[in-house]
Formats: C-alpha cells, structure tokens, sequence
C-alpha cells in the first residue's frame, strides 16, 4: 500500500428536507384542518478517527464527499426522513485544515474520535406549525435550510515518541532496524527511505515508538531533495534522534545542515530535546572516532553519544534517555498512559 499524508477534499452536509403544505380530507370530517408535516434533517459529515489505517491513499482519487438531503415533509403531519450521513475514516494522528491550509479544525490524536465537519440543514416547517386560533388553514410552508460545503486538507502526522533525523545516509533505517522490528529497506545510496516508518521499541520494561523520516539535505524547506514535507511526522514527538554519519569528513557541517533545516521548517521543532548521536563508530579505529565526536561535541555544544546500528554499541543506553524523556513529556501532559508503557 502506498504511504500518502497529504489530501484535500470537499465536502458538504445534506440540504433540510422542505415542510409540506397538506390538509386533511377524510369522509365525515367536515373541517380537516392542515396537517402537513415538517422535513427531514440533512446527513452530517462526521471524521472518525480509525486505528487500523496508517495512511490517506483513500483519498487520492475519491476527493468529493456529499451526506444525503433530508427527505420532503408529507400528509398526515408525517415528518420527512432525515438524510444519511457520511463518515470519514481518517488515521489517527490525521489533522484537518481549512482551505487555507493554516487554519486548524479538528486534530484526531485519538482512536476513535469523531468531529462533526458539516453539519446538515434543518427540515423546514410544514403547515400544521402555523396552525393558530385565528390562522386555521395556513398555507404556508417552509423550504428545508441549506447544508454546509467546503473544501478541506487532510494531513497525517505520524503519533511517535521520538523521531530520527539526519542526512541521507546517516543510517537511520539500519538504527530504526536495530532498536525495533521494523524493517525499513537500507541502502548504501541517498534516499534509500522514501517514506517514514514506525518501529516499537523496548527497553527494559519501558515501550514507546520511533518515526525514521527520509533524510534531509541543504535547502531542504526550499524543496530540495525530498524537501521537508515529512518533518511534520516528528513534530509530535518528544525528542529527536540526531545521527550524524561518523564516516564522513566533517561532521561539524553536517549536524549544522540539519539544525538549520529544523529552523527553517519551525513549529517548534528545533526547540525539541535533541539527543545528538555520532553513528557508524564500528568503521572508525578509536582515534578517529575521538577526534569526530570531539569535534562535533564543539559545533552542537552537547554531549554525543557514540552509536553504531550495526554493531548495536551504545543503543541501549541511548533508548534508555529516551525513555526517560518520553516517560517526563507525557507525565506533565497528563497522559503518563500513552507515552512509555510499563509492562
């Protein structure tokens, strides 16, 4: 199945059912009176929040979405039958925007969770309403009201606890691959990751989710390479996991190439826990591998941690500082449940 986070569409609520404009006729009933009833209510278009769907490829080529009309009003004070409405699937994590594509709506960060996006018209009256003591035969009815229309975004923002940022080839998959099950495709090319992924991870008794986003280059928020369409993925975690390609001459360049992609892109991103890790130190002989993080320990102003997703040096110990971290972001959030589960 292919990976989509990204799609607008339209949508509008069923339109009222009209009132009926009726009077009673039956054998030795000499004075009737009206008795037409009101219509149906138009269906709703409602979001459900689903925990079986993790992407948005149903709307790619679907991209209109109309509830049912109310149905008329009819003799005998029947009321008309209300319109269907329609429910949208969306993943959980989905946020809905408006047309502009800044305005928030709704933010389905819940299994099942349902928000009303257009709400549909009223029926409108039939003549027995306007039946008075001194108006006892009206003849008047109303038209059922309008339903609401617009156009929307969806846009999926993956729910994980820490996310793993870097070039393309920092060995982001192979480290999502070592501390997971998840086994996203590797490579020794750039963009090899096409596309983010999720991996559990475990550690001690602790449980919590790691996005791996496809790798960032220089001039990232201007569209290059893969542009950075998918940091929004990361923009909900509580820390992020910075490698840097140990391998690589300067590695000072390549931490400041992605801090100032972070900046660029903003929503709070570059202000985030940042762990920064110096990875692939299973192909580097130690003075090398010294003289690396010592440098990039100058250009960040932190503490590196020393990493290697192939030989697995240094992972437990850095999945243990996420924990820790996830397990502080969620407790002061009040859903202490959600982040990091104890089994």
């Amino acid at each position: 199945m292919r990976f989509l986070d990204s799609a607008k569409i339209f949508i509008r609520s069923g339109d009222g059912g009209a009132g009926a404009c009726s009077f009673r006729r039956e054998k030795f009933i000499e004075f009737g009176g009206p008795d037409g009833g009101d219509g149906g209510r138009g269906g709703d278009v409602v979001a459900v929040a689903d925990a079986d769907l993790n992407t948005l490829i149903d709307y790619r080529y679907t991209q209109h979405f109309k509830a049912q009309r109310g149905g008329h009003g009819m003799g005998r004070e029947r009321t008309g039958k209300s319109g269907r409405s329609i429910e949208l699937k969306l993943p959980v994590g989905t946020q809905i925007l408006a047309d502009d594509h800044e305005t928030l709506i709704a933010d389905l960060a819940e299994p099942g969770a349902r928000v009303v996006l257009a709400r549909g018209g009223d029926g409108g009256f039939g003549n027995a309403r306007f039946r008075t003591s001194t108006n006892r035969a009206p003849r008047r009815s109303d038209p059922g009201w309008p339903g609401e229309e617009r156009w929307i975004w969806l846009e999926l923002k993956l729910l994980a606890d820490a996310g793993l940022v870097g070039l393309p080839n920092a060995g982001k998959s192979t480290f999502l691959a070592a501390i997971s099950r998840a086994r996203p495709k590797t490579g020794d090319y750039p963009f090899t990751t096409l596309e983010p992924s999720l991996g559990a991870v475990e550690v001690d008794d602790d449980r919590f989710v790691v996005a791996d986003i496809p790798g960032l280059i220089e001039g990232a928020h201007e569209g290059a390479g893969l542009g950075d369409r998918f940091l929004g993925h990361v923009e909900r975690c509580a820390a992020l996991i910075h490698l840097v390609d140990g391998t690589q001459e300067d590695v000072g360049l390549a931490y400041r190439t992605i801090r100032r992609e972070l900046e660029a892109h903003g929503r709070g991103l570059a202000n985030k826990p940042e762990l920064v890790c110096l990875n692939k130190i299973d192909a580097l002989d130690e003075a090398t591998a010294a003289a690396r993080r010592s440098e990039l320990e100058a250009v960040c102003g932190a503490s590196v941690r020393p990493v290697s997703g192939v030989a697995g040096t240094g992972v437990t110990g850095l999945m243990r500082e996420v924990a820790a971290i996830v397990r502080r972001r969620r407790f002061e959030a009040g859903a202490p449940h959600r982040a990091v589960e104890h089994g």
